[in-house]
This record gives C-alpha cells, sequence and structure tokens, in this order.
C-alpha cells in the first residue's frame, strides 16, 4: 500500500454502485458485482476508491438520505460483504474512501421518526429544524430558503410546525448545534475507521452549521454570505474530525465536497488540522479554453500553496453532465443551476476534447478523480424515458431538469446489447435503461484496441504512477502559439494542449510518451494533449 501521503498525489476512482456492477441480477449494482470487478481497477492503475453511500436507505436521492449510518443497504448486500470487500480491496493495493453525509439523514431515521412522534417542543425534535411557520395561522414558512431541488425548504406537519430540508422533503436537515449529533457522527467515523475504510468523502461539506435565528436570504442574496451554508463554526467540526483521523496508526484522510462562490471560503476548509482535500469545482466548471483553462490551474496551485493542500482535478461526477458530451456543445462549461438538456453535441469533438483533458488533469500537481465510464468516453445519456427517470429533482423542479440521472446509467462491460454484462444473463433489466450505442464502447471492445479511451487512461496512469507524481508540484508555463498551453514540470517532463483549430508545432522534444491523438509531422492535431520527454 501506498505510504501516509499517499492521497496527496492520488488517482482516485469514484463508483457510483448502483451503476457500476450488478452481481445478483436485480439490475442494481452492488457489492458483489463490485468485488469481481476489483481486477479491473487494479489493473486499470488507480489508487483508490471512493464509493457513493452504501448506508440504509429509503432511496429517495439515490442513497443520500441515510436511514442508519452503521449498516450496508440490502440492495448492495451485508456488513460482512462491506468488510469482505474491504479487505479484497486493499490487497489489490487499492484504498478505499466512502461517502459520509452529514448534512441532513433519511426522513426514516430513527431520529426523525421519534421527531415525528413527539409533540413540538419535545427535545426529540431538537436534532432536527423544527419552527413554527408565521403568517396569522402559521401557514407561511419560517423563512424564504429555497431547496437546492427547487421548491420551499420546508415542509409543514400536520402538528402545524414546520421543517427544513434544503434538499428532498425526505431529507431532513441535522441540527449541528446539538451536541448528540456531533457525538453519533464521531461515533460513525470511527465505527468505519475501525472496520478499515481510508477516508470520507464528505456530502455538503460547507453546509452544516446555519447562522443563527435562520435569517431570510431576502430578494438579491449574496452568494458569498448565504444563512445556510459556510458559518464559521462548521470549522470546529472538521477539527475535532480531524483528531480522529490523526489518532489511527495509518491515519484517515477526508476529501469535502465544498461548493462555494470564493477561493477565500473554499481554502479555510484546507487548513492543516481541518480537511485533507477538497473536489476543485472550479476546473469541472472551467470552459474548454485556453485563457480559462489556464487562470484556473494557476488560481488552484496558487491557492493551495496558501494552506499546504494538495490540488485536486476532476472532470466529471454522479452530479454533472459527462464531459464528453459537455466539451461537444458551444458553451462547454458547467452550471449546476442549468444543465442545457438537449442542447447539441457533436460528439466526436467532444471525445477528443475529453481523451486531451484527461491527459491533462493527470499531468498536473497533486490528486485526481475519475468518474466511471470516463475511461471509457462515455458521453451522458439525454433520452431516458420521462418515466424511467429516478432523480428527485425532475420531480422538485416542476418537470424542467431532468436532473443528473444521464451521468449515472450502468456501466457496459461487454457484449453487443443492453444489459451488456453489467448484470448477469437472464436478469432484471437495469435501473435505468442503456443506450443500444453503448456496443461499441464496452470494455470487452475498448481493452482490444490500442487506440481507445480505457487504454488511453491505462497507458497514462501507469506513466503518471511511474513518472509524474514524483516530479517538481509547480507547473512553469511555456511561450507557445495562440490557443496552446504547455507546461513543464522539472527538467523532464512537458504537457502540450492544443485547443486551436490548426496543428501546432511540437517543442523540442527526446520522445513522445503519451498522446490523446495522432502526431503528424511533427503537428499535434486540434483538441490533442501531448506529453513530452525533453
Amino acid at each position: 500500500m501506498p505510504g501516509p501521503t499517499w492521497w496527496r498525489t492520488a488517482a482516485i476512482y469514484q463508483i457510483y454502485l448502483r451503476s457500476f456492477a450488478d452481481g445478483n441480477g436485480d439490475g442494481v449494482g452492488d457489492l458483489a458485482g463490485l468485488r469481481a470487478r476489483l481486477p479491473y481497477l487494479r489493473d486499470l492503475g488507480v489508487d483508490a476508491l471512493w464509493l457513493t453511500p452504501w448506508n440504509v436507505s429509503p432511496m429517495a436521492d439515490g442513497g443520500y438520505d441515510v436511514a442508519d449510518y452503521r449498516d450496508i443497504d440490502p440492495l448492495f448486500g451485508t456488513l460482512a460483504d462491506a468488510e469482505r470487500f474491504l479487505a479484497e480491496a486493499h490487497a489489490c493495493n487499492l484504498r478505499i474512501l466512502v461517502d459520509l453525509v452529514p448534512n441532513h439523514c433519511s426522513d426514516r431515521h430513527p431520529w426523525f421518526r421519534a421527531a415525528l412522534a413527539a409533540p413540538p417542543g419535545d427535545p426529540a425534535r431538537e436534532r432536527f429544524w423544527f419552527r413554527p411557520g408565521r403568517g396569522p395561522a402559521g401557514e407561511l414558512p419560517p423563512n424564504d430558503w429555497r431547496s437546492y431541488f427547487g421548491g420551499p425548504a420546508w415542509t409543514r406537519l400536520p402538528d402545524g410546525e414546520w421543517y427544513l430540508h434544503m434538499f428532498a422533503p425526505q431529507q431532513p436537515e441535522l441540527n449541528w448545534e446539538h451536541e448528540g449529533v456531533r457525538a453519533e457522527f464521531e461515533d460513525v467515523l470511527r465505527f468505519w475507521f475501525d472496520r478499515g475504510v481510508d477516508g470520507f468523502r464528505i456530502d455538503v461539506a460547507h453546509g452544516l452549521m446555519k447562522t443563527p435565528g435562520l435569517p431570510d436570504v431576502g430578494p438579491e442574496p449574496d452568494p458569498a454570505d448565504l444563512p445556510y451554508q459556510d458559518h464559521e463554526s462548521v470549522h470546529e467540526i472538521y477539527r475535532a474530525w480531524r483528531r480522529i483521523a490523526d489518532s489511527y496508526v495509518d491515519p484517515r484522510v477526508f476529501v469535502g465536497e465544498v461548493w462555494l462562490p470564493t477561493t477565500a471560503q473554499f481554502v479555510r476548509y484546507l487548513r492543516p488540522d481541518e480537511l485533507h482535500s477538497a473536489f476543485n469545482f472550479d476546473f469541472l466548471c472551467c470552459a474548454w479554453e485556453p485563457n480559462a483553462v489556464r487562470k484556473t490551474i494557476d488560481d488552484t496551485v496558487a491557492t493551495h500553496h496558501l494552506v499546504g493542500a494538495p490540488p485536486t482535478w476532476v472532470l466529471s461526477n454522479h452530479d454533472t453532465i459527462r464531459h464528453v458530451t459537455r466539451y461537444g456543445r458551444e458553451d462547454t462549461t458547467f452550471d449546476l443551476g442549468n444543465r442545457r438538456h438537449g442542447a447539441y453535441t457533436d460528439l466526436d469533438r467532444g471525445r477528443r476534447r475529453a481523451r486531451a483533458a484527461a491527459l491533462l488533469t493527470l499531468a498536473l500537481p497533486g490528486g485526481v478523480y475519475v468518474y466511471q465510464g470516463d475511461e471509457l468516453g462515455l458521453a451522458e445519456v439525454e433520452d431516458i424515458p420521462l418515466a424511467r427517470i429516478q432523480d428527485p429533482t425532475w420531480e422538485r423542479s416542476g418537470h424542467t431538469d431532468r436532473g443528473r440521472d444521464g451521468c449515472r446509467v450502468p456501466l457496459p462491460w461487454a457484449g453487443t446489447a443492453p444489459p451488456f454484462a453489467f448484470s448477469p444473463p437472464g436478469s432484471t433489466a437495469p435501473w435505468l435503461p442503456q443506450p443500444q450505442s453503448w456496443s461499441t464502447q464496452t470494455v470487452e471492445i475498448q481493452d482490444s484496441d490500442p487506440q481507445s479511451t480505457l487504454r488511453l487512461y491505462r497507458q497514462a496512469l501507469a506513466l503518471r504512477r511511474e513518472h509524474l507524481v514524483h516530479l517538481p508540484e509547480d507547473p512553469a508555463w511555456l511561450a507557445g502559439d495562440d490557443g496552446v498551453l504547455a507546461f513543464r514540470r522539472g527538467d523532464t517532463f512537458v504537457c502540450v494542449v492544443n485547443f486551436s483549430g490548426a496543428g501546432a508545432r511540437l517543442p523540442q522534444y527526446t520522445r513522445i510518451m503519451l498522446c490523446s491523438d495522432v502526431v503528424t509531422d511533427g503537428l499535434l492535431p486540434p483538441d490533442a494533449c501531448a506529453w513530452l520527454q525533453v
């Protein structure tokens, strides 16, 4: 296994468990399927796996509504299955991060059931945000907050009180001012750390604490000063968690999901006694344009230097539009509030750019995340039948936002028709439908094609582990033609990305280590990236 600072340079593969591999034939991915595919992940060349929630859940929001933080949902297996998986993954030299959802729980959690059974004012309700309504008869919500999924952030109960949920109504917000909530989650950390989990990805890490009094946002809110996120007191929680992580002989790690509008806010979560790292959403949202990419890289490196934390680089995840699709559009940025479903997409162009972006991210200093299917060059599935859409965003938005299902479609492993060996023969159909066009992008097909995206990822990850992680961390930009970015790390490695519409002359080199496209007569094609030994 890598050493105690493995996380500073790790390549981490995100497993959306429902869609990775189905072992028992019910059409849903599970731990049995994942365990069977561990050799694939080992051979891909990643250092660690991050699993989306595997806890007991009614699945109102894909497992991000947890009813029992200390057990595995039967959909995925058992606690014993999880312990076997951890042992087998470690035997493959793979570290394991799992999702922790501390901002809210499920409305089926015993705490919330007890709160609903108790009268207003009862201590059982103090672990949540129960409030009387406004208006003559309390018929109006306690404040003007809106759910991230659309609609009001409050639901009224028959007894007249309202409870807060910044996501779906089935996800009541936990009150982190309550000492019992803090003690419970510290115990949950130890429960999983003691079973061999190497770390946690913390969902909505910026959202746990609220401004006292829960004041209105107002008609023109300041994105950098919202009362339901980034309250200063949240940092006390992570300092306490860090002490727990550091108490293990092999220290455990945290990566935060921190969506915040300013660098000054973001960087505070990465101070040496708080979280180890956090997702770099600025890079994920960045346009495929040289000036924007260069600025984002510079800002990211400089920001992380302030606190001595490693940058992270990520192109897609289970909440976003797959970047093959995004890079094939006229507008190549990503916006959580507007996914631009159905916008015209040139998938050939998107795949060329996605291959180049993969090499760019894997060449940068720090850690990198690969979302399952990225290594196959999968695009967003934008034609899921309306009756099959599962994401609560679809209903909460009044059927205006198709949500996130398009990046969560089960993976194609082999064969010429769905389920593409995602499930055993004769199984229930996958929980989301797979497009027939994926028959040319299965693992089986790409494994035998030297020019495939899968083979490109394997080569890049191997070279990264062998050579790049040992290079100096500060990229030094090189002068070049318009539309071309080139940087050096150390004396022997140069990465060149051609954003222009014409072939670009490569700088002098000893050999091409790897390229996302074919170099002809010393010219790097448009939307391509090359790694050079110099």
